[in-house]
């Protein structure tokens, strides 16, 4: 089969396209005929050698290595046991996260409990943009936060792939205010998935504009400006990261802000009631560009320059 595959670590260059072994699926796993594959931060980050991580807790990948952890497509072979799926069924999935996956490739092999019927209203490359981002935004308000009805919620790079599932879900959880945060060119876009109030950074600070009024912040962005959100929430008020960021602890601790850390997790009966909001439409997924298999070192380099409106697929069949 054809691959994408990491023998050196270092920029986007590093993706090679060829030909390995098809992988065999032992008990309680799929294999399953990748159409199309999603594209992450983590999969960058495993192509740099995890730079962007302390050495003490970076994880150390052998080379060579088949990135990738979204895909969606039709079970190809089931390994032995029941599995619980059938041949011939299409599937979408965030495979073996945390940890290695390889999804970047024609085949796949899953645990039967990381998939999820693929919804009926979406095609693969639609699909497979949805299991990370969509598990991220879901694990935070659902599991983690436990939004309900009430309080003003606040999406930092709402734009984005995790940020644009986060407006929504925070919208069905029952947020009385969904404010998102991006630059001007995707205003029309968030408006359009229903949030009530839209800052762009680039026109204005968030701080300068939204002072005292944010109940729970969700910050994909993070990094070492972080602690510049703070006068936006109330006293009381959360900050939920999706990446590191430094939110300058004693500060927030006397404003009476606390802030968590969660890492998203495989889950296919989530992935499934995500699945059934997708299928009645009540969830959009956001397609920023698609780029075929062979070349997913262009879709790195794409990544790898920021501002996207919802997520990068790779194609891989069709």
């Amino acid at each position: 089969m054809w691959a994408a595959r990491v023998h050196a670590f270092g920029g986007p260059e590093q993706l090679t396209y060829e030909q390995v072994p098809r992988p065999v699926p032992g008990p309680g796993e799929v294999l399953v005929r990748v159409h199309a594959a999603g594209v992450n931060p983590p999969d960058w980050y495993a192509r740099r050698g995890f730079d962007n991580i302390p050495e003490a807790i970076r994880p150390v990948w052998p080379l060579p290595f088949t990135p990738g952890s979204d895909i969606s497509g039709v079970v190809a072979e089931l390994g032995p046991g029941d599995s619980g799926w059938q041949v011939g069924g299409e599937v979408f999935g965030l495979v073996n996260f945390p940890g290695r996956a390889a999804g970047y490739a024609e085949y796949a092999i899953s645990p039967a409990a990381h998939l999820a019927r693929k919804p009926a209203a979406l095609g693969h490359l639609e699909a497979a943009a949805v299991p990370m981002a969509g598990l991220t935004a879901y694990q935070f308000v659902v599991d983690h936060l436990r939004l309900g009805v009430g309080g003003t919620v606040l999406v930092n790079g709402a734009a984005g792939g995790v940020g644009h599932f986060a407006v929504q879900l925070a919208r069905i959880a029952g947020a009385a205010q969904v404010i998102a945060v991006a630059s001007g060119r995707h205003e029309d876009f968030l408006t359009d998935l229903g949030v009530d109030r839209f800052v762009d950074y680039t026109r204005a600070a968030v701080e300068e504009v939204v002072r005292d009024e944010v109940d729970v912040l969700i910050d994909t962005v993070g990094g070492p400006d972080g602690h510049r959100l703070l006068p936006a929430l109330r006293r009381g008020g959360r900050i939920a990261p999706v990446f590191l960021g430094d939110y300058h602890p004693e500060r927030a601790a006397a404003a009476g802000v606390t802030v968590g850390g969660w890492q998203v997790r495989s889950d296919g009966n989530q992935l499934a009631e995500l699945a059934d909001l997708l299928d009645t439409g009540r969830l959009q997924v956001g397609i920023d560009s698609v780029f075929p298999l062979s070349e997913a070192a262009r879709a790195h380099a794409r990544a790898e320059r920021g501002h996207l409106q919802g997520k990068i697929v790779l194609q891989v069949a069709g």
